[in-house]
């Protein structure tokens, strides 16, 4: 899968630009500490009290930040809920997305049971698995469907994202399954490093891996 950058076009409707992917997934930061200098009452906030809050420097907060426009003004900083709403409308925020769970054992119970994810506007509308005795039962009033259906539940629900929590050995057979029924976005909980065609975004989410990480800095 291709990655490294993604096109957006200027607030001021200027042309297509590159946006490194690095910078795409720090904004979530920005929307979450913006989101709750807004709920403190705070309306206005500078570039270095931002960075601040972020462990980063005020000049690439800026830099950041232009790839989308012009935000801000000079010795005054940013309005906190126009910035916020903005970038949430950058990062398709600003409107609610169905997504589906394929693999509905104890790590896809968990999944489905967050409470974390509509309050943020995903809704998980579908779970599928290919277990037989797991077929017909339900997880928080979620009935567990075929994996055999999944074209026609992506088509009748608008999903737009698939979240993947089976064992490494099927992920790849099942991310398949799901780009071909017309998923844009997956969300890989399997411990496997799966391909998708270009025009897919997948993100592998791994928890051991990012513990065998930290004990580089344990190890001594």
């Amino acid at each position: 899968m291709a990655t490294g950058s993604i096109q957006t076009t200027h607030s001021n409707g200027s042309d297509d630009v590159d946006v490194p992917d690095v910078v795409v997934e720090r904004l979530p930061l920005y929307v979450r500490v913006l989101t709750a200098l807004a709920a403190s009452g705070i309306d206005m906030v500078s570039s270095e009290q931002l960075g601040d809050q972020l462990h980063m420097t005020p000049a690439q907060i800026r830099k950041d930040l232009s790839y989308f426009g012009r935000f801000g003004k000079q010795g005054r900083g940013y309005n906190v809920a126009a910035l916020v709403n903005k970038l949430k409308a950058i990062l398709g925020l600003d409107r609610s997305w169905n997504a589906c769970i394929v693999g509905m054992g104890r790590l896809g119970r968990a999944i489905a049971s967050y409470p974390g994810f509509a309050p943020e506007g995903f809704k998980i509308v579908a779970a599928f698995d290919t277990d037989q005795s797991l077929i017909g039962t339900s997880v928080d009033n979620l009935p567990v469907r075929s994996l055999s259906h999944i074209r026609q539940a992506v088509q009748e629900d608008d999903i737009a994202i698939g979240i993947v929590a089976v064992p490494a050995v099927a992920a790849q057979s099942v991310i398949d399954a799901l780009v071909d029924a017309g998923i844009g976005a997956i969300l890989n909980y399997a411990p496997v490093t799966a391909h998708t065609p270009d025009h897919v975004k997948i993100k592998n989410i791994d928890p051991v891996m990012s513990l065998q990480s930290m004990t580089y800095y344990l190890k001594s």
